[in-house]
């Protein structure tokens, strides 16, 4: 083989380790920043149990919110119509937060309580995925909820 070309194939291998390093890191890098979204009877399925963080999507229970007295934390209800799931906030809720809201947190799972570390509360259903608005429009209708107190659209 002569010289120039043995320069050319370690020089075409090196350029393709480094493409294929390169590509290995940025799926590492995505797949640590992506957030799943679950309806609490996902959850209870078992369907977000491998995952550290994940995000729970539903609407908060009428009768459910409770406040503790001196401190910020807040525990409340979440479901989807077809199951419950009950959360723990610590923090200051958005001014949208209250009973027949649709709501996503961002959390973990700990024991049967989902431990919120972010809560937002949503003013209309224009930006959910499209099985994220059927799967809450079924739990509307399933929950008698009136869509105007959730400020969404059926």
């Amino acid at each position: 083989m002569k010289a120039i070309r043995k320069r050319r194939l370690i020089f075409v291998g090196l350029i393709l380790f480094a493409v294929s390093l390169a590509t290995t890191a940025i799926v590492y890098g995505v797949q640590q920043n992506v957030s799943y979204l679950f309806l609490p009877s996902q959850v209870l399925a078992g369907k977000a149990e491998t995952l550290q963080s994940f995000r729970l999507g539903g609407i908060v229970q009428k009768g459910s919110i409770r406040r503790h007295a001196h401190s910020l934390q807040v525990d409340f209800v979440v479901t989807d119509g077809n199951a419950t799931l009950p959360v723990q906030y610590t923090g200051i809720l958005p001014d949208l937060f209250r009973a027949n809201q649709a709501v996503i947190a961002t959390g973990y799972m700990q024991g049967k309580h989902f431990i919120a570390t972010e809560v937002l509360a949503k003013h209309d259903a224009t930006y959910m995925p499209p099985s994220l608005r059927e799967a809450m429009a079924k739990a509307h209708l399933k929950n008698h909820v009136n869509v105007a107190d959730t400020g969404g659209t059926q």
